[in-house]
């Protein structure tokens, strides 16, 4: 446990590495994808990251991007999957790039507008409480393996902020966060730590 860090329990959010989708920054929702050849060295490379760290629980999305993730770190066999933790719905704009929405609808903003036949940010918001709730339930420190707009919510609203604040926090492929508590208060004690140094 890092300096500074309380007896409160802990959470570490991975988010999956790299896919075809994430080289051409088409939005991946629903569509179920594997990761590529280079992905999958970096799935493999958060087991440095994440050494020595033991979970109570250890969460992930159904995706298989996630599931694939989560095995090559080394937790496959302690993952459970949540449904709460799948990729912000983007319905009819699952597999347009920004450019191609914008084409659509021009001045569209992911966080304010939503996704038509998917889900706004309030909606995704909704989830990542759950999936919080689900996390602070469990005992002992917990891993979420889950998605990149998805987890931008969750860390949104665990330092207690509107989801669509979620769109200031950058998230890389691969990248592991680190949500924790200062004097009884939810922080944001890592983020987008995407060197395979031990998370401290």
């Amino acid at each position: 446990m890092s300096a500074g860090a309380t007896d409160e329990p802990q959470i570490v959010l991975i988010r999956h590495a790299e896919t075809e989708w994430t080289i051409t920054h088409q939005h991946t929702g629903r569509t179920d994808i594997p990761l590529t050849d280079r992905g999958r060295d970096a799935a493999r490379s958060l087991a440095r990251t994440l050494a020595g760290r033991r979970f109570g629980q250890v969460l992930l999305s159904p995706s298989r991007r996630a599931r694939e993730t989560c095995e090559l770190a080394g937790f496959g066999t302690q993952g459970v999957q949540n449904e709460n933790l799948l990729e912000w719905d983007y319905g009819e704009y699952d597999g347009l790039t920004t450019a191609q929405i914008e084409a659509l609808k021009p001045g569209w903003n992911q966080w304010l507008d939503g996704c038509p036949g998917g889900e706004g940010a309030a909606d995704v918001g909704l989830r990542a409480d759950r999936a919080i709730a689900a996390a602070i339930a469990s005992p002992g420190p917990v891993a979420l393996f889950s998605h990149g707009h998805l987890l931008r919510v969750l860390g949104a609203r665990w330092a207690g902020l509107e989801p669509q604040e979620g769109a200031k926090l950058g998230l890389s492929p691969g990248a592991v966060c680190l949500l924790g508590h200062e004097h009884g208060r939810r922080i944001i004690m890592r983020w987008n730590q995407v060197s395979p140094d031990p998370l401290a």
